[in-house]
């Protein structure tokens, strides 16, 4: 569906273009576009390979464990469904640590695993099940504590001071991640009382 979107979107504007008499400028925000795009990759490359290489570190240190096992209460409680030692906890809590630490492309794999293992748990229905549901409103709110791919972007673009955004984004994380546990909980608990008959 979001590649027709786009098509059409892409379709449209050149047509438009054509018509508006604008295909060079077309022509010219393509090519810059490309150029960026390949400049921006270049320097993601270097801020992700030190935080990946870092994230190794953290993890053969046994530090990503102990964060996970610090965190567990906290997770326990959200996903009262799964048991403490499935596998799709250990995915969810390594999918959790990888996003706050804004390595979102390492916390990708770990997240359709957990979501595998979290269907798994639901019998294979393909009716979402309440943990998965709380999964997937937790990983769109943006669940951040070091804004990685931002201070690799401030840094390609010569940004004075590329890390002062990490401020804001833990205000941000906060208040989108408790709003987001939030409405997931008043939309179960409206489902679980209308299914009571109340």
């Amino acid at each position: 569906m979001v590649n027709i979107i786009w098509v059409l979107m892409t379709i449209i504007g050149i047509v438009f273009a054509i018509i508006n008499g604008t295909i060079e400028q077309v022509n010219e925000a393509v090519f810059k576009g490309a150029k960026e795009a390949v400049t921006i990759c270049i320097g993601l490359i270097s801020i992700l390979v030190f935080w990946l290489g870092l994230m190794r570190i953290a993890q053969d240190a046994g530090l990503l464990q102990k964060l996970a096992n610090l965190f567990q209460p906290i997770v326990k409680r959200l996903f009262p469904e799964v048991p403490v030692n499935h596998p799709a906890m250990g995915y969810i809590l390594s999918n959790m640590m990888a996003n706050l630490f804004g390595l979102g492309n390492a916390a990708t794999p770990m997240g359709i695993k957990a979501m595998e293992q979290l269907r798994e748990l639901n019998g294979g229905s393909t009716e979402a099940s309440r943990s998965m549901i709380t999964f997937l409103a937790i990983n769109t709110s943006s669940l951040t504590l070091i804004p990685t791919t931002v201070i690799a972007i401030r840094m390609t673009y010569d940004s004075a001071s590329p890390t002062e955004i990490v401020g804001t984004t833990l205000v941000a994380t906060f208040a989108s991640t408790v709003g987001a546990i939030m409405i997931d909980r008043y939309f179960h608990y409206r489902r679980t009382r209308k299914k009571g008959g109340k």
